[in-house]
């Protein structure tokens, strides 16, 4: 008889109950595409009392995610506790100082500590696989480190984090403001327990940054990465955008150029009838583009309990069928540490900002971004009440740094209400 593989399932959220439905409702079809039993024999959270939904009466039940990760009867660690410090990282280093293979969720984990945990797994000979922790039920990782494995990846782009376009895309199709649809999402539970790890980009910047590792052969680098969120984004904005024929998404864009690793994750327009442009609701979408295949386009739900327990089943299908792979794609010695690079490449940009009503003031902002060589494309003042002045500037291509400088150069003239929003727009 063959063995079966035996799972031991740390955190039984969302997630973990979702992982153990598929498990229980479709053993046979497991068995039969992995050629073995998949079966689950112990589990662990912080209540065992709570009622799940599931059955949980045949499994050991261990209050310490540790324990459950030394058991002697637990082939495949299943994390799906979160947290990039205290027991998730400690228990998946019992797991792997045990011997054992490790599937993961946690993106937040793998983008702090993935580059040391992926050298203690290879040196026990033991294997991280971690689908789950980015862009839910998409197989972007299994895209890039098997289907595109003959390609030099060129860029890695996408909407990664399915609160923040929910958000943008609730503002855009019911005229509401920023502050009216996150206290909404929050109500739906759509938003972090710190809900700044959604809005603020951090999220999905991890994500972002172990594609990059992954694509580019480098270190997982988020500390240098470029991070900005949506806060500051307003009706305003959503409804200039698509005067422009664009729309508004938290985009992630990786890049390694001769000057070194690129990372941006912040707001960007995007042409409206591009397919990121198209994208709604918490839906995801990753853009890989590689020398030979050119542009592969992925979408599909970016979180909840079917998506993300679809993709940590095709990590222990894998495991289960014998397939070993280093974590991210090539072994762990073999990552070449990643320069950061501020993204420098050449675009347009949007420039909202509210100026004093002051004879001359345009005439300031305009010389600012003169003297910083940034050329004006377009630019629009709308009618208003009051003393303070709503203007709209698009630039032609220009790099980052010049109009960061001439933003400064802005600040010091005394005609700004506000600081100004600055969103490139990007060519996807």
């Amino acid at each position: 008889m063959t063995t079966p593989l035996r799972l031991g399932i740390a955190g039984l959220g969302t997630v973990g109950v979702g992982v153990v439905k598929i498990v229980r409702q479709k053993a046979n079809l497991l068995a039969t595409r992995t050629g073995r039993p998949v079966v689950i024999t112990a589990v662990s959270a912080r209540s065992r009392d709570k009622d799940r939904g599931v059955n949980l009466n045949d499994y050991a039940w261990e209050t310490d995610p540790v324990a459950l990760a030394k058991r002697d009867d637990v082939d495949v660690f299943v994390e799906l506790m979160g947290g990039h410090e205290g027991p998730a990282k400690d228990a998946i280093e019992a797991a792997i100082a045990s011997g054992k293979d490790v599937v993961t969720a946690n993106k937040a984990l793998l983008a702090h500590h993935g580059q040391e945990l992926a050298q203690a797994a290879e040196a026990k000979g033991c294997i991280i696989r971690f689908e789950a922790a980015v862009a839910g039920g998409i197989p972007v990782i299994k895209s890039l480190t098997e289907g595109l494995a003959g390609n030099d990846i060129t860029r890695v782009m996408g909407v990664m984090n399915g609160t923040c376009n929910y958000i943008l895309t609730r503002m855009q199709d019911a005229g509401l403001p920023y502050e009216e649809v996150f206290a909404e999402a929050d109500a739906l539970g759509y938003l972090e327990a710190d809900p700044n790890l959604d809005v603020g980009g951090i999220d999905a910047g991890h994500k972002l940054a172990l594609l990059a590792s992954i694509a580019f052969g480098t270190k997982v680098n988020f500390d240098e990465m470029e991070l900005e969120g949506i806060q500051r984004i307003s009706s305003a904005d959503i409804h200039y955008a698509a005067e422009l024929g664009y729309k508004i998404k938290l985009l992630g864009v990786a890049q390694l150029s001769g000057r070194g690793l690129e990372q941006r994750m912040s707001p960007c327009l995007v042409p409206a009838d591009s397919p990121l442009g198209q994208l709604k609701g918490g839906t995801n979408m990753v853009v890989l583009e590689g020398d030979a295949v050119e542009q592969v386009v992925l979408r599909g739900p970016g979180a909840g309990e079917g998506p993300t327990a679809s993709a940590v089943m095709g990590d222990v299908c894998d495991v289960a069928r014998g397939f070993r792979m280093s974590t991210f794609g090539v072994p762990a010695e073999s990552l070449e540490d990643a320069t950061a690079a501020q993204s420098n490449s050449p675009a347009p940009y949007y420039l909202r900002m509210e100026l004093l009503d002051r004879p001359g003031a345009l005439a300031k902002v305009a010389t600012a971004l003169g003297e910083s060589g940034v050329s004006i494309d377009r630019m629009r003042q709308s009618q208003h009440e009051g003393t303070e002045a709503p203007v709209l500037i698009v630039t032609h291509k220009t790099q980052r740094s010049a109009l960061t400088d001439a933003i400064e150069r802005m600040q010091t003239t005394g005609v700004l209400a506000s600081d100004p929003v600055a969103l490139r727009i990007e060519t996807v």
